[in-house]
């Protein structure tokens, strides 16, 4: 017996499975994010130098989160108004 798939379920599909890893790698972004903005403010917070090195070593990687969750904001808002 010989099944044939229509390439309009496969595509469905498809979709739908990269929509889930969108999702999950934007939470897992967000969350990172969020983490260490409020780390960053705990060791800002502190005196010593030990501190102040983890602010700034935290700003690095603040910077192209704060890009990603731009771009996953951006997308959002076009896929709400299409």
């Amino acid at each position: 017996m010989i099944t044939t798939v229509s390439t309009t379920t496969v595509t469905t599909v498809t979709m739908i499975a990269s929509m889930g890893l969108t999702a999950a790698i934007s939470m897992a972004a967000t969350a990172i994010l969020i983490m260490f903005l409020s780390t960053r403010e705990l060791a800002g917070a502190g005196k010593s130098d030990v501190s102040m090195r983890v602010a700034r070593f935290l700003t690095i990687g603040i910077v192209p989160l704060v890009m990603v969750f731009a771009v996953i904001v951006a997308v959002r808002i076009i896929a709400m108004a299409v």
